[in-house]
């Protein structure tokens, strides 16, 4: 049995359960307990989304070599997710779930086997011989929530963590190194850095296959009370950033009721529960809150051991075995001591980094508490509540309900350190100063309840005045969150057609920050005249934005490339990898600074004057003339020829990194991605309505009718409503 056109029902724990697809191919789950409405929503994944969840088990589990194919890349991976062991202890966290979270858990788990035991795995994995899925179980669920909260999240923090290394092993002044990273306070101690060895990036292959796993990179949401909106309750909106050049969407979008109570929004195919959306009660989204959940150590190691004062320590040693399809098996030896885990071989003499991870263990079982205690939360402060002890992911939660009150509470955990260290620079794993002292606790994360101002709106920026912990120390720029809160401040009588217009602005707060400063500098040349005209909004058909581009790009390799780095570095940041995305405020902060110490002596207009006259020594073309992305099919994207459906476009994405729908295209290891709103949606507290759209459809059956239904919609700015 599958779900088509008619209404399916299936048995439940007390009744039956009654799936069906709406006009817009959205599955709508029916039940009397949640048990049963999970028990629904697994067989709903199994039936849309089996490709996805069991593709992502595969590569998390590390056993994408063995089951898909015999590939480098692959093999890589497998390794990368033996390394990391992202839920070490999966019986401890299946006990701490609570008894009527567990017993969802299971009913979700049981509609997706029921659905695999009646109809078998889907037709790409009969290609590739992965003819008999194992179960799907509670503890992949597990796993995969705690991934979630790394990829995409912890580990670009790391990135740059380890790129503050090189700085400092290429032997970058140490004023140019605070300047640039504001949060650091630490002593530098450039001997022992320079001795550290870094080990490999993985391969562009492997990275490939990584960025087919859910990754959150960023993203928008806020909240306004009812006496600034039209209908008199607050209105709350959220537009998650994801990888958008793949098919199908990360997100499946569900409508969920119980006698009393319905539940619409996202969820991620193999994890039960609403990630995002609004019930009777209560609305709520999440960005990506930036937290520093890593601490790097130095280790001295050799002979297998690490040091300590009191002598040489071994470390725990744990061994993998990866098995390879029709290949020999390979194995892997894995070295962890009580600062984490080590990047390096400690058989070779030297110095290496151990990365701690916050979460590394007792963490998992809480998100599924959140998940299904937000099914019964009431009001605001109870979904504040509930986020506040989510300890595994990192996000910055926005939340309305019918009552008119308006919060926002950071989730996660960080490590509390002693004074004057930032968490940014590794430190001597022998040296007990540098020790962290446990954890910070949840009450001094940032939130706020009802704010006089009657607004709420984060995008990844600084919000460590909201709490006492600072648990950030690297994020994005301010630049949305300001548009946002600049339009919500001058708008009047705001309604539902006023926040979908928000979300499709593409003016841009940074440009017009660094313009005052380019403006007076510009020739009076065609291409300069363009640039002095234009509005600042990122359009297709502008080619001011495509020259503004060109004339920061040329202002960046001028500063940081000729007066720092060096423009080969520059030219790596910034065309394979995601740093400069995520952290390009640092730059500008130093941009709009009089003087600095990147300068070198120079005056800045001197440095600006001369990245402008590079910059528009270029044949001006229509900024969406580079903008155009493929969405590629999870496994066989780029493969087949175009018309057999897989695959869809050439579109353009619209937007930039500093505009509310931030529309970023770059390289990272070689393979093009994105992040871009993936879904999007309004809720006006004063309706039982939820408006939206998706860059996909329901389903990742490339021959469905609901494959892509939706993008059109979200390309073109229209929404369904939904109740």
């Amino acid at each position: 049995m599958k779900l088509k056109t008619t209404p399916v029902k299936l048995d439940g724990g007390e009744a039956n359960i009654h799936v069906l697809r709406n006009r817009h191919g959205i599955p709508e789950i029916t039940a009397n307990t949640v048990a049963d409405l999970m028990r629904g929503l697994g067989w709903v994944h199994a039936n849309d989304r089996q490709m996805q969840t069991l593709l992502t088990r595969i590569l998390i589990q590390g056993r994408a070599a063995e089951l898909l194919k015999a590939d480098d890349g692959l093999i890589e991976v497998d390794t990368y997710m033996r390394r990391m062991n992202f839920l070490p202890d999966p019986q401890e966290q299946v006990a701490r779930i609570e008894p009527g979270a567990r017993t969802a858990m299971d009913a979700y788990v049981s509609g997706f086997n029921d659905w695999m035991a009646d109809n078998g795995p889907v037709f790409e994995f009969k290609l590739m011989g992965y003819r008999r899925p194992e179960p799907y179980s509670t503890i992949d669920c597990l796993r995969l929530a705690k991934v979630f909260g790394f990829l995409g999240l912890a580990d670009i923090q790391a990135n740059m963590e380890k790129f503050l290394v090189e700085m400092i092993q290429k032997g970058l002044p140490e004023e140019k190194l605070m300047e640039l990273f504001p949060y650091l306070t630490d002593p530098v101690d450039k001997a022992l850095i320079g001795q550290v060895r870094l080990s490999p990036p993985l391969v562009p292959s492997a990275v490939e296959w990584l960025n087919r796993l859910p990754r959150i990179n960023a993203s928008n949401n806020w909240a306004v009370a009812g006496r600034h909106t039209r209908s008199g309750f607050p209105i709350l909106c959220g537009d998650p950033h994801l990888e958008i050049n793949r098919l199908p969407n990360v997100w499946q979008e569900v409508i969920l009721r119980l006698p009393g109570n319905t539940m619409m929004g996202v969820s991620i195919p193999g994890i039960p529960g609403l990630i995002i959306g609004r019930s009777k009660y209560l609305a709520w989204s999440a960005t990506y809150a930036y937290m520093d959940m890593l601490d790097y150590r130095i280790e001295r190691c050799r002979i297998g051991q690490y040091y300590r004062k009191d002598g040489w320590k071994p470390f725990t040693v744990r061994e993998e075995t990866i098995k390879i399809k029709n290949k020999p098996a390979i194995r892997i030896m894995i070295y962890e001591n009580e600062n984490g885990l080590l990047e390096g071989d400690p058989h070779r003499e030297g110095h290496y980094l151990a990365m701690g991870w916050s979460c590394a263990k007792g963490c998992g079982a809480d998100i599924f508490d959140t998940l299904f205690g937000l099914m019964e939360a009431k009001n605001v402060h109870s979904a504040m509540t509930l986020f506040r002890q989510l300890k595994s992911v990192a996000m910055n939660w926005v939340c309305a309900d019918v009552g008119g009150n308006i919060g926002y509470q950071m989730s996660g955990r960080h490590f509390k350190r002693p004074k004057g260290i930032s968490g940014l620079l590794p430190h001597a794993g022998w040296e007990k100063q540098f020790d962290c002292l446990g954890f910070s606790d949840p009450d001094d994360l940032p939130n706020v309840y009802n704010p006089p101002e009657g607004i709420i709106a984060t995008a990844n920026q600084d919000l460590n005045y909201l709490g006492r912990s600072n648990p950030i120390n690297l994020c994005m720029g301010p630049y949305r969150a300001d548009r946002i809160v600049e339009l919500l401040e001058t708008g009047s009588g705001l309604d539902v057609v006023y926040m979908k217009d928000m979300h499709y602005d593409l003016y841009s707060l940074q440009a017009e920050r660094l313009m005052r400063i380019i403006g007076p500098l510009l020739p009076d040349t065609d291409n300069g005249r363009v640039l002095k005209a234009w509005d600042l909004r990122y359009h297709a058909d502008s080619t001011g934005a495509m020259l503004f581009e060109s004339v920061y790009r040329a202002i960046i390799d001028v500063v940081f490339g000729d007066h720092g780095f060096g423009r080969e570095v520059v030219n790596h940041i910034l065309s394979e990898t995601s740093l400069f995305n995520d952290y390009y405020a640092n730059l500008d902060r130093i941009l709009e600074k009089q003087s600095s110490a990147w300068f070198d002596g120079q005056t800045r207009e001197a440095l600006f004057k001369q990245g402008v006259n590079e910059g528009l020594r270029v044949d001006p073309k229509t900024y969406g003339s580079s903008r155009s992305i493929i969405l590629a099919h999870l496994l066989f994207g780029g493969r087949l020829p175009r018309f057999f459906g897989f695959d869809y476009g050439p579109i353009t994405l619209p937007g930039c990194r500093a505009t509310i729908p931030q529309g970023q295209i770059f390289k990272n290891a070689g393979r093009l991605t994105t992040f871009s709103p993936t879904y999007r949606f309004v809720a006006d507290l004063a309706t039982d309505e939820i408006h939206t759209n998706i860059a996909g459809g329901p389903s990742d059956r490339p021959f469905s009718r609901w494959y892509i239904c939706d993008l059109k919609n979200w390309y073109e700015g229209n929404y369904k409503v939904l109740r």
